[in-house]
């Protein structure tokens, strides 16, 4: 995951579509996707606007604009609270308890870790070490 691409298109909308929440922003070859999310849902025409409020990105990067949907994506620790008692799907970059893929029901967020009790058993993982992380359907 990009974070720097991510926290550039953060501070960006944070000025110019206040009330959209950036879930995350993945560098995949030279096109951003980005996953966004708003208090009244994500439409086709909020997808544009988006698009069309980040002209310097699209100077460098092709761009898709699009909703969570049901296997959203979680990438800060306030994704993961939100969360807590759903299901989800945890990557990490390395072997973590000898496993790079859990999934299970998140029971913890703290501001440094997610805790997911998954098929192997109750495993806390760090932040900095996952690389991707949604929910998925029960």
């Amino acid at each position: 995951m990009s974070t720097t691409i991510q926290a550039e298109i953060e501070g960006k909308l944070a000025e110019r579509e206040p009330d959209v929440e950036v879930l995350l922003a993945e560098l995949q070859g030279d096109t951003v996707e980005l996953f966004i999310d708003h208090p009244d849902g994500v439409t086709l025409e909020l997808c544009e606007r988006v698009t069309n409020a980040l002209p310097e990105l699209l100077e460098e990067y092709g761009l898709t604009v699009s909703s969570p949907g049901p296997e959203r994506p979680l990438s800060k620790p306030e994704h993961f609270r939100r969360f807590i008692g759903r299901r989800a799907r945890v990557r990490t970059r390395e072997e973590h308890d000898g496993h790079k893929s859990f999934t299970g029901e998140l029971v913890g967020a703290s501001a440094t870790e997610v805790t997911v009790a998954a098929g192997t058993g109750v495993v806390a993982i760090p932040y900095d070490a996952i690389s991707r992380s949604n929910l998925v359907e029960s």
